[in-house]
């Protein structure tokens, strides 16, 4: 390599960064705010608001005031949300029927932010998890084994109740086989052909997902037990590429790789490989974990989190879901307006 580059002193590396201007001019990657999905979560009822201990700053709200926030959101330029209800304990059941009950609090929540946002992009959750009364994502058998088919056939129900409300994006985020394909033959079938499929295609069976289960209301329901069934192994890699291969030839859009930055390599060969729209999820662990870095003092907030979501970008995804998005929209509209 240096015979074909040159070396020291007639090639220095660190000429380029001697100057702001040079420096901005040979950066690869940025972050923008046209990257950012915000991850919302969903309370019944009317001025409700609670915070989520094991993620500071992050709230559960009623429709009313996700309202209020969405209409910061839209001010600042953010291109989507995701929704994530909270279902109440007397809804949740083993059949999960409240996941497609076209009055439930994510059809609701789908309905009110599109009539008064609707250039705002909404995402909807396609699991049962927030339904079932084993915190599992599907049904169970007499084993605790989650059924693929019958959990499948519920899975659309749910995803076509989501686009008939208006969402404009359906997330499976289950990791059933099949469903993919499934959920895009019910949508055609019903001419919503222009609702589009964000497939949980590489979830892994992460431990990073505690805090998340906190917030929808779950956590207490799965009783310490696991996915390893259907989410996938993280000392698999190959096999990911083997997942999105299938949702892509089933019909999805877009794909995302879950959790973000431990799995980050998987960003870059999923990008490399099929060329699509790839999304990672900065999940609920890595975000604790960032909070309370930065509240005892041990990292500055602004420079580590700005670093870790572009290195999403240079991993190769095109957009990320954080609950930092709204925070980091602000930075960079703030930065936008020293220029």
């Amino acid at each position: 390599m240096n015979n074909v580059f040159g070396q020291y002193p007639a090639r220095r590396m660190r000429r380029m960064r001697s100057d702001d201007f040079s420096r901005r001019l040979m950066s690869e990657h940025q972050l923008s705010v046209d990257d950012l999905i915000y991850p919302v979560f969903v309370l019944e009822g009317e001025n409700q608001c609670e915070a989520i201990e094991s993620m500071p700053g992050v709230e559960r709200k009623s429709i009313d005031l996700l309202l209020v926030e969405c209409q910061e959101l839209v001010d600042l330029g953010v291109p989507a949300i995701a929704i994530f209800p909270v279902t109440p304990a007397d809804k949740k059941s083993l059949m999960a029927e409240e996941a497609y009950n076209t009055e439930g609090l994510a059809q609701r929540t789908v309905r009110a932010v599109k009539a008064k946002f609707p250039s705002l992009g909404v995402i909807t959750d396609v699991a049962l998890d927030p339904f079932t009364t084993h915190g599992q994502d599907g049904i169970i058998d007499d084993n605790g084994y989650v059924l693929n088919e019958v959990t499948k056939d519920i899975l659309v129900k749910q995803a076509l109740s989501h686009a008939q409300a208006g969402a404009d994006v359906v997330a499976p985020s289950d990791m059933m086989d099949g469903r993919i394909g499934a959920i895009r033959e019910e949508l055609e079938q019903h001419n919503l052909v222009n609702t589009k499929i964000l497939a949980y295609s590489a979830k892994y069976a992460s431990s990073y997902y505690g805090p998340f289960r906190d917030a929808v209301g779950s956590a207490g329901n799965i009783k310490g037990g696991n996915k390893f069934s259907y989410q996938m192994d993280p000392a698999n890699s190959d096999e990911a590429l083997h997942e999105v291969a299938q949702d892509i030839y089933e019909g999805a859009d877009m794909v995302m790789v879950k959790p973000g930055m431990p799995y980050l390599d998987i960003v870059r060969r999923v990008k490399d490989n099929f060329k699509v729209p790839t999304y990672a999820y900065q999940v609920s662990g890595e975000y604790a974990m960032h909070m309370a870095a930065i509240q005892n003092g041990w990292l500055a907030e602004k420079p580590c989190v700005m670093e870790g979501l572009l290195a999403f970008k240079r991993a190769g995804a095109d957009g990320i879901l954080t609950y930092f998005a709204k925070q980091v929209a602000r930075w960079l509209k703030e930065e936008a307006q020293k220029k």
